[in-house]
């Protein structure tokens, strides 16, 4: 059986959400997709995501040589969002961090719990 990438439930703009984990279980990153990118990720295992703000492809590490490489797609069961488990080079954040997930609310404050990377 092979995986039909019409077969996911994009939204109107034709993306769909797109949650980078490490192999450890941290949860990296969200990025959109479309059914190109998807296709693209697939077929070369370089994770890649659509770019709204520049409306192109954005190959994950491209630039900045933090690379994302596919280790497992899954697909929920709504079929409305996406699991990339990835083997992660460097930090995934744009601020420098391991994760884009750096700030907690605690106690009604918001606090950082890591500093961007050396």
């Amino acid at each position: 059986m092979s995986f039909d990438v019409s077969t996911l439930k994009y939204d109107v703009n034709g993306l769909i959400p797109a949650i980078a984990q490490a192999e450890d279980g941290e949860v990296l990153m969200m990025a959109w997709m479309n059914a190109e990118a998807v296709t693209k990720t697939l077929e070369t295992g370089r994770v890649t995501y659509w770019s709204r703000s520049r409306q192109a492809f954005w190959i994950k590490g491209e630039t900045s040589g933090h690379t994302q490489r596919l280790i497992d797609f899954r697909v929920d069961c709504d079929r409305d969002c996406l699991l990339v488990i990835v083997e992660q080079a460097g930090p995934a954040c744009h601020t420098n961090r391991r994760s884009c997930f750096y700030t907690s609310v605690q106690n009604g404050e918001e606090v950082e719990l890591s500093t961007p990377m050396e």
